[in-house]
C-alpha cells in the first residue's frame, strides 16, 4: 500500500487525485507543513508515502516514474517527492524543518522558477522537500522525463498551457518507447524489440508480471534443448525456432520490468540466472543429439560453455575493478568515445563482441540448417574472436588510464577469484614477498600456474601423477596472485585467468578419461561451480557482498577443486573418476543452489531495494 499527500489547494477539474489513485495510491489532503507533517506520522513505516502539490500538471508516466519505481529509496520530479520505507526518515525530517520553517502556515503558491528540461519548477511544499533533502546529502533520485510534462503552474495562463503541453505528447507512446533498453545489439534492436515491446504491453494489461515471462522464456529454451536432443533434423529445426521464441521472451520480461517498472530482487536474480541456465542446458541439448546420431561433441559443448563463461568473468572483474575508479584518463577510452559517434561503428563494435542476440540467432540458424558440430564450431570462433577483441581493448585501457582502485574493488575482486581454504592458509604466509613483487606479478603468476596445471593434464594422459603435482604448484600460485590486494592496472585478470584454469583442468581430464559419462559429468560439474560463480556476481552487482564464507569453504575454493579433481584421475580408473565427477558435480550444485535460493527468497521478502541491470548485452 502506498500513501500520498496532498498539499495546498485543489484545482477545479484536476484529474491528479484520480492518476494517484490509479498508480495504487491512497489520497490524502494537507492544507499546511503541519498537516502534512502528522498525516505522513500516521503512515504505517512500511508503506511507501509520497508527498505531491496539488497544483501538479503533467502526464501520468511522469508521476508513475517519479513516484512508483521500486529501485529507488528517494524520488522527486517538479511537484512531487516520494520515499519508499527506508528513506522516510530522511524524508520526515526534511519535512519537519519545512514546518518549523513555516509556521505551520498553508501551501502557498509561489513565483515560477527556473526552467529544465521542459517543466516549470514552482517552489511549492513537494519542491521544497526534495530541496532539503539534497542539502542533507540525500541520493534523491529524478527521472529522465524527456518530453513528457510534468510541472506546477503559478497561475491559470501557465496551466492552461502545461495541459496543452500534456496533449500534445502521447505518454502511453513515450512509454512503450522507454521499455525497449536504451543500449542494446544489433539483432535485438531491429528484429526483435519491434515488436516484443507490443507482446510486453499485452502482458501488462492481463496483470502478468515479468517473472512469469522469465519463467516460460525458461521453459520454452528447454523444450527447445528437448527437441535438439532428439538427433532429428525435424528436432534441430523446432528447437531453432523455439530457441529464437525464447529470446523474444527473454527480451519480453526486461521490457515489461521497464514498461511497468515492476522491477524486483528476485526477478533481476531469475532474468540473470535463467539466461545462463537456457543458454548452457541448449549446449546440452546439442550434444545429447549428437550423440544420438553417433558424433560425440561432449568436448566442444563443454569449451563452448568454458569459454563464454570466462568472457562473462572478463566482463564482470573489468567493470567491479572500475566500479568507482576515479581520473579516467585512457586515450583508448577517449578513442572509443570518438567512435561511437560516428553511427555504423557502433553497430559492428557492438556485434564483434557476439551479444545473447546474435549469439542466439547464430546458434538457432546452425542448429536448423547444419549439425550440432558445426555449431559449435562458429560458436567457439565467434567468442573467441569476442573474447580476444574485448579482452584486448580492456587490456589497452588499463595499461593507459591512471586510476586509483578502492578497497571495495579489491574486496570484489578477491571475492570473484573465489579462494578456498588451501589458498587462504598460505596467502598470510605469502603476503609480505608478494607485496615485494612489481604491479603485474598477479595476474602473471596467476596465468603461469593455470596454464602449467592444464598443459600438464592435456599433455600427461589420464592416471598419472603429474597433473597432481602440477595442481599442488597451481594452489602455490594462487594463493600468492590474492596474498595482497588486487588494486593493481591489470588485477581484474586474476579472476576470469583463475576460472580458465579451473574449467580447463576439468575439461582436460575428463576428455583423456575417454570414457562415456566423463565429459558429460564434468559439464555437470562445471555447469554447478559456474553458477556460483555468477551468483557471486550478481550478489556483489546488488550490494549484497560474496556469498557466504562457509560455502566457499564447503565446496573446496577453486584451488581446492582443482587438486580434488586431479588427485581423483591420479588414484581412480577412468569409470571410477567418472563417477567421482557425478558426485562431486551433485554436491556443489545441492550446496550452491540452496543457499543462493534461500539468499535470493529472503532478500526479496524482506524488500531488498530492486536491482535491475541497463548494462551491456550479455
Amino acid at each position: 500500500m502506498s500513501t500520498a499527500i496532498l498539499t495546498g489547494q485543489p484545482v477545479p477539474g484536476s484529474s491528479l487525485e484520480g492518476d494517484l489513485r490509479s498508480l495504487g495510491f491512497d489520497v490524502r489532503t494537507a492544507s499546511g507543513t503541519a498537516e502534512a507533517e502528522a498525516l505522513l506520522a500516521a503512515v504505517p513505516a512500511g508503506e511507501r508515502v509520497a508527498v505531491v502539490d496539488a497544483r501538479f500538471v503533467g502526464h501520468l508516466h511522469a508521476l508513475r516514474l517519479g513516484l512508483t519505481d521500486p529501485r529507488f529509496e528517494l524520488a522527486a520530479i517538479p511537484g512531487a517527492v516520494t520515499a519508499r520505507p527506508a528513506g522516510r526518515a530522511a524524508l520526515a525530517r526534511a519535512l519537519a524543518r519545512e514546518d518549523s520553517a513555516a509556521g505551520g502556515r498553508t501551501a502557498e503558491t509561489a513565483g515560477d522558477g527556473p526552467a529544465a528540461g521542459g517543466t516549470t519548477l514552482v517552489d511549492g511544499l513537494a519542491d521544497r522537500i526534495a530541496g532539503a533533502l539534497d542539502t542533507d546529502g540525500a541520493d534523491v533520485h529524478r527521472p529522465e522525463l524527456g518530453r513528457l510534462v510534468a510541472t506546477v503552474p503559478g497561475d491559470p495562463q501557465a496551466r492552461n498551457e502545461a495541459r496543452r503541453a500534456v496533449a500534445a505528447v502521447d505518454d502511453e507512446a513515450v512509454r512503450l518507447k522507454s521499455a525497449v533498453k536504451a543500449r542494446d545489439g544489433f539483432f535485438t534492436t531491429y528484429f526483435i524489440s519491434p515488436y516484443s515491446r507490443y507482446i510486453a504491453r499485452w502482458c501488462a494489461r492481463r496483470g502478468l508480471t515479468p517473472n512469469q515471462v522469465t519463467t516460460a522464456s525458461l521453459l520454452t529454451a528447454l523444450i527447445a534443448a528437448g527437441c535438439a536432443a532428439t538427433g532429428t533434423r525435424g528436432g534441430f529445426v523446432a528447437a531453432g525456432v523455439l530457441l529464437i521464441a525464447s529470446f523474444v521472451l527473454d527480451c519480453t520480461d526486461g521490457q515489461l520490468a521497464r514498461y511497468s517498472l515492476q522491477y524486483s530482487t528476485l526477478g533481476a536474480w531469475l532474468d540473470a540466472t535463467f539466461d545462463r541456465a537456457k543458454e548452457y542446458a541448449y549446449y546440452a541439448g546439442l550434444a545429447l543429439g549428437a550423440a544420438r546420431g553417433g558424433d560425440d561433441v561432449w568436448a566442444l559443448a563443454l569449451g563452448a560453455m568454458v569459454l563464454q563463461t570466462c568472457r562473462h568473468v572478463v566482463d564482470f572483474s573489468f567493470n567491479e575493478a572500475n566500479h568507482d575508479a576515479t581520473a579516467n584518463t585512457s586515450p583508448t577510452a577517449a578513442l572509443s568515445d570518438r567512435l561511437d559517434s560516428v553511427g555504423w561503428t557502433v553497430w559492428v563494435r557492438r556485434m564483434i563482441v557476439l551479444p545473447i542476440g546474435e549469439r542466439w540467432a547464430m546458434i538457432a540458424v546452425l542448429t536448423a540448417v547444419t549439425t550440432p558440430r558445426i555449431t559449435f564450431y562458429a560458436l567457439l570462433a565467434g567468442c573467441a574472436l569476442a573474447a580476444t577483441y574485448t579482452t584486448a581493448g580492456r587490456v589497452l585501457r588499463s595499461l593507459t588510464r591512471r586510476a586509483r582502485r578502492t578497497d571495495r574493488a579489491a574486496r570484489a575482486l578477491a571475492d570473484l577469484a573465489d579462494s578456498g581454504p588451501l589458498a587462504e592458509a598460505l596467502a598470510g604466509p605469502l603476503g609480505a614477498p608478494a607485496r615485494r613483487l612489481p604491479g603485474v606479478a598477479a595476474p602473471a603468476v596467476a596465468l603461469l600456474g593455470g596454464l602449467a596445471v592444464v598443459a600438464t593434464a592435456v599433455s600427461t594422459g589420464f592416471g598419472g601423477p603429474w597433473t597432481a603435482v602440477a595442481a599442488c604448484a597451481y594452489v602455490l600460485t594462487s594463493a600468492l596472485a590474492v596474498a595482497r590486494p588486487l588494486k593493481g592496472a591489470l588485477d581484474w585478470l586474476v579472476p576470469p585467468f583463475l576460472r580458465a584454469a579451473e574449467y580447463g583442468t576439468v575439461l582436460a581430464l575428463a576428455a583423456d578419461a575417454d570414457v562415456n559419462g566423463a565429459l558429460p559429468a564434468a559439464y555437470g560439474l562445471v555447469s554447478a561451480v559456474a553458477y556460483h560463480h555468477y551468483d557471486t556476481v550478481y550478489r556483489i552487482r546488488g550490494n549484497a557482498g560474496a556469498p557466504p564464507h562457509w560455502l566457499v569453504r564447503a565446496i573446496g575454493g577453486h584451488e581446492g577443486r582443482v587438486l580434488a579433481v586431479a588427485v581423483l584421475a591420479a588414484l581412480l580408473t577412468a569409470p571410477q573418476f567418472t563417477v567421482a565427477l557425478t558426485v562431486l558435480a551433485v554436491a556443489v550444485a545441492l550446496l550452491v543452489l540452496a543457499e543462493s535460493i534461500r539468499f535470493w527468497v529472503s532478500a526479496h521478502r524482506v524488500g531488498a531495494p530492486a536491482v535491475h541491470d541497463e548494462g551491456e548485452p550479455a
